[in-house]
């Protein structure tokens, strides 16, 4: 039993292992040291939007904050409101306020039964894992631990390299969404905003810009040009076969053959989403078996269209981004991105489009980029990150993946697993691949407290 454990990182991952350690019953207290960085603990980037147009694309019936109480949010919602339903896709800010109050819950709970819990809002500067403890380094602070926990979610974003200094450096290219969301007060101009990606966050970026400049318009580059699937009005039964489908992929683990038989199983069925969703509580074990070639024929070929599929839209948000393009306001482009140079009035994108070999080019006012998780620990700038790589104490997934682990989260270093040394969420994305919403998180915390607090 670990008795005194650190945990590194002040979103949803770090504030639910911190409530699952405080939920269980031990014989002496514990003392935590949960390092924040600052913000509100427990909301992290992913739920630190104030704004309701943002909306989980998880139903809220599934977005508890405990794998023993997967309805809590709802719960929690419906004291509130007794109207909303379970199947709702409710905005991220609600959700936000959720965490809060179970973290403040937690914090209370530990204080009345002796734990020691320290919560430091700065960032960790380095980490020395060693077979029995970790040391931490703050500012001139060194506290010996006995387990450390990183629960950094996802990385800064870098700007693409076809991106030149002077753009950067014009203030008019924006790496980092959610910050310049934070602070856009609504103007009437005619902007004319050029958003890199079609993701989930890229949606968000525009239904919120539209609403607050009604004279913008925008445009969308992708390497496809597609918007994200969308998840029907009322939740799907499950798919009928899904055991025997799981079994086929389980013999045969190469992306041709998933492939082959996702296309099989999707043709028998009225609806495909009931197809991908069944294989939701398998796929940790489905990559986990895949070959390392397999893995990058998946993220060459296939990872693009699995994105669109698996993480969806909710109803309302696609309903509001076709009445922008509708309306003429937004524009999405399929296309490879060459460079992004500074002009005299804005930004100017040279890409080459789907199909042609001649570059096009697209004048903006503003360009947001928001291309994905970035999880390459190989090439982040995270001072921590890069302490730990440099030192040899972690090693990086091969496939910008995060960090290399064991299943149950132990890292990786000279090819052994450090006892003592754990990650959880999104950093495990290359040992598990679904590791980066709240039902999975969910359950690495349950285990991960479960271990740490395990009798001898």
């Amino acid at each position: 039993m670990f008795r005194r454990v650190a945990i590194i990182g002040g979103g949803a991952a770090g504030a639910t292992l911190l409530s699952e350690l405080l939920e269980r019953p031990v014989a002496q207290p514990l003392h935590l040291d949960w390092y924040t960085g600052g913000g509100t603990p427990g909301r992290g980037i992913a739920y630190g939007t104030r704004s309701e147009r943002h909306l989980l694309n998880v139903r809220a019936a599934s977005m508890g904050m405990f794998a023993s109480r997967p309805g809590g949010f709802l719960e929690y919602m419906q004291k509130r409101n007794p109207d909303i339903s379970g199947t709702d896709f409710l905005p991220r800010c609600w959700y936000g306020d959720y965490l809060e109050v179970e973290t403040a819950s937690a914090l209370a709970r530990a204080k009345s039964q002796g734990h020691d819990v320290r919560v430091v809002p700065y960032e960790v500067d380095a980490m020395v894992p060693e077979n029995d403890g970790v040391t931490i380094f703050q500012g001139e602070t060194t506290t010996r631990v006995e387990a450390a926990v990183l629960a950094l979610g996802t990385l800064p974003p870098r700007p693409l390299p076809q991106v030149d200094d002077a753009a950067l450096a014009s203030g008019r290219y924006a790496t980092q969404p959610w910050s310049l969301l934070a602070d856009v007060k609504p103007d009437p101009q005619a902007h004319h905003v050029a958003i890199i990606g079609l993701g989930l966050t890229a949606v968000d970026i525009i239904v919120e810009l539209a609403a607050l400049w009604p004279n913008a318009r925008f445009t969308a580059l992708s390497r496809h040009g597609l918007l994200p699937e969308v998840h029907p009005d009322n939740a799907s039964l499950p798919y009928e076969d899904s055991d025997e489908l799981v079994e086929s992929m389980r013999d045969a683990p190469d992306i041709r053959t998933w492939t082959h038989l996702l296309r099989e199983a999707i043709a028998t069925t009225d609806d495909w989403r009931r197809v991908i969703d069944s294989l939701r509580p398998h796929t940790q074990g489905l990559w986990g078996q895949l070959p390392r070639a397999e893995r990058a024929r998946f993220l060459r070929h296939v990872r693009w269209a699995w994105e669109r599929s698996r993480h969806r839209l909710p109803p309302q948000v696609a309903q509001a981004i076709a009445k922008l393009e509708e309306e003429g306001r937004l524009q999405r482009l399929s296309g490879r991105l060459d460079r992004v140079t500074l002009a005299e009035r804005g930004l100017q994108l040279a890409f080459v489009p789907r199909s042609r070999q001649q570059a096009s080019m697209l004048d903006a006012d503003l360009v947001i980029q928001s291309v994905g998780l970035d999880n390459d620990v190989r090439r982040t700038q995270h001072p921590l990150l890069q302490q730990l790589v440099t030192n040899g104490h972690i090693r990086p997934d091969p496939f910008g993946l995060g960090m290399e682990a064991t299943p149950d989260g132990r890292l990786l270093h000279n090819g052994s697993a450090w006892p003592r040394l754990f990650a959880i969420g999104s950093m495990l994305r290359g040992t598990l691949w679904e590791s980066t919403a709240m039902p999975e998180i969910r359950q690495q915390a349950r285990q991960l407290a479960d271990h740490l607090l395990e009798r001898e």
